[in-house]
Formats: structure tokens, sequence, C-alpha cells
């Protein structure tokens, strides 16, 4: 076997977290594949979304996840994060750079996966959607990635279908 067939994540659990994580990544990566800048900023719901800042919001919420595994919160909220700009592919940011961007965080999140200790818990942060003094596992917060992913691939895949009648998962 040569290095270019080994697996950089070890098998079992870990795989099978990382292997769940870049389905739906590549669903989101297939959901805006051909879209222009233009339309990546487009919303074509009665909803603030948008398919570059919905790839967007996702490297950013990866980012700060692995932040929050290796450090707690205080780490995940050590980089200010604009709530609503977020959402929104501006005119300065492009639909590549954005995918180029998710890329990078889901690199360091698999590289991550494979050597963190997964039982590791933290105390989330204080936030109104999170029960106060609630503590999540590293294994609960990379199931937390994996179950957003997903609902925003199929928010992208909404948003694209009334774009321009393209489907990804139908």
């Amino acid at each position: 076997m040569t290095s270019s067939n080994v697996s950089p994540t070890p098998p079992g659990e870990r795989a099978d977290l990382v292997a769940a994580l870049a389905k739906q990544r590549a669903l989101l990566r297939r959901t805006v594949r051909g879209v222009t800048d233009e339309q990546a900023r487009q919303r074509t719901t009665v909803s603030e979304l948008c398919l570059g800042g919905l790839v967007k919001h996702l490297a950013e919420m990866e980012r700060r996840w692995m932040r929050f595994a290796v450090g707690g919160a205080e780490a995940m909220n050590s980089v200010p994060i604009d709530w609503a700009d977020q959402f929104r592919l501006l005119e300065n940011e492009s639909l590549d750079g954005v995918l180029a961007e998710y890329a990078e965080a889901g690199a360091a999140t698999d590289e991550l996966v494979a050597t963190i200790d997964l039982d590791s818990v933290r105390e989330l942060p204080p936030a109104p959607w999170f029960e106060p003094g609630a503590a999540w596992s590293v294994r609960t917060v990379i199931l937390h990635l994996i179950g957003e992913t997903s609902q925003h691939s199929g928010h992208a895949d909404i948003i694209r279908e009334a774009l321009d009648g393209a489907k990804t998962m139908g």
C-alpha cells in the first residue's frame, strides 16, 4: 500500500464520524456546483438564507466547534462572529472563496477528529439554546456538526431548487 492510500483517520468510530461528516459536506458542495456568485447571494425563499451564506456559516461553525472541542467555551468565543453577515455572501466575497474556507475548516476538523479524546467533556457557553450548565463530549460536538451540516444541506437543496430547478437529493 502506498502512502497516498493510507487514511489519516484511524479505522473505527473516528473514521465513521469523519465519513458521515464528509458525506454531508459533499452534498452541500454538490448543491452549489455551477452556481454563480450572484446566484449564491440570492434569497429564493422568505428566509434570510442563501447558498453562499450557508457555506460560509458552515465553515465558521466547524471552526468554532473545533475551538470548543480543544479549549471549551472561552476558545469557541475567542473569535468574534457577525451573526447576520455569516449567513450572507457579501459583495467582496465569492462562492469559490467560501468553498475554499469550508474545505480548509473541514480538513482541520478531520485532522483533529483523528487524534482528540472523543470522551473529553466541555461546558457549553451560555446561550438561549443551551441548558444552563450543560456540557458536551467531543463526540457529541462532532455528532452536532453532522446534524447541522445535514440540516443546512437540506436548506441549500430547497434554495437551489427554487433558484433554477436543480435538485441535489431527488
